[in-house]
């Protein structure tokens, strides 16, 4: 006798550009998880879906989240590493200070990205891989936050260069420890471009309140986010 099919069941894990903060429509208290954000949209073609993205999430404080995951789950889904080298620090640096301290403070995340995010990202993927071994695990990357020669007044030429850099080093640190674990890795720079932070049609946030929002694709940024998801589907 065969045996029964299993339903398909989607797992979607990480921080707050998968729990959707700044999309607007949230739930689940502090974890600001949007009706709008790209797992949402997803998970409406799933028969089971279990939404426990949340934002603030490191590497190291995805273990309640692991908890979702099991050998019936089909689909997993992650954005997480941000947080682990300090991306509130950082923005919050670069709009209260000058320059010199704002290229500082992102060499101090990029010295982060290359020497200790790589091994917290084998670990995360090497246990969504063992909770979910039937699994196919789908990381999605961030985006470059501003479109160059934008004349953002947000922050300066010098700021927005920095940091559009440490987002590309961090896509390629990302991309390398995706390909080590044999997953799919999703690179939403592209789908971002001339979309940034006071760009004529933004898909980020600029400082906005509640300042949570700040620096997080709006709903636009979520349906981008969507778009790269299924479009780059195997």
């Amino acid at each position: 006798m065969a045996p029964a099919p299993v339903a398909p069941e989607y797992v979607a894990l990480g921080d707050s550009y998968a729990s959707g903060a700044g999309a607007g429509s949230y739930s689940g208290g502090s974890c600001r998880r949007s009706a709008n954000a790209h797992p949402a949209l997803r998970g409406k073609g799933f028969p089971s879906f279990r939404f426990v993205a949340c934002s603030g999430a490191t590497t190291k404080s995805l273990k309640p989240q692991f908890k979702a995951l099991s050998p019936a789950t089909t689909l997993v889904t992650v954005t997480v590493g941000g947080n682990d080298l300090g991306f509130v620090d950082v923005m919050t640096t670069c709009t209260l200070n000058g320059d010199r301290a704002c290229v500082s403070r992102v060499a101090k995340a990029v010295k982060f990205i290359h020497e200790q995010l790589p091994a917290r990202l084998d670990a995360t993927y090497a246990t969504i891989r063992s909770s979910a071994p039937a699994a196919e695990l789908v990381v999605l990357g961030y985006p470059r936050l501003f479109t160059p020669n934008d004349r953002c007044r947000t922050l300066s030429p010098a700021k927005r260069a920095a940091l559009n850099d440490a987002a590309d080093q961090l896509s390629e640190v990302t991309a390398a420890a995706v390909a080590r674990a044999g997953a799919r890795y999703v690179d939403v720079r592209e789908a971002f471009a001339g979309h940034g932070v006071c760009s004529g049609e933004p898909w980020i946030n600029a400082l906005v309140r509640p300042t949570d929002d700040s620096y997080h694709p709006n709903k636009a940024g979520q349906a981008a986010y969507f778009k790269a998801l299924t479009s780059s589907h195997r």
